[in-house]
């Protein structure tokens, strides 16, 4: 479900969270993601997993943002398939 409640309406990466897209399409604007602390994920050899509502979700290849990350912090998008989360779009920050 979306949220932005129009808080974000003039943050001027705006424009820039609204393009970005993975192969499952648009992820939305930031007010849609999750900042995801360094603790909450993790990358082997280019895959990624993220911690979600208490659970490891593998993040398919297909989810990862791959151009530069404005904002440096790692973010993903979910959604819920019969009560699990899964990711949308998944965009790894710098991990420091």
């Amino acid at each position: 479900m979306a949220r932005d409640d129009g808080r974000y309406a003039n943050s001027p990466l705006k424009p820039w969270f609204e393009s970005l897209r993975s192969e499952y399409g648009q992820c939305c604007s930031d007010a849609d993601g999750y900042v995801v602390a360094d603790v909450d994920w993790e990358s082997d050899k280019g895959h990624y997993r993220v911690h979600l509502d208490d659970e490891w979700v593998v993040v398919p290849d297909g989810a990862v943002i791959n151009e530069p990350n404005k904002i440096g912090r790692t973010m993903v998008w979910k959604h819920y398939i019969d009560g699990h989360p899964r990711v949308r779009c998944f965009m790894p920050g710098s991990m420091t």
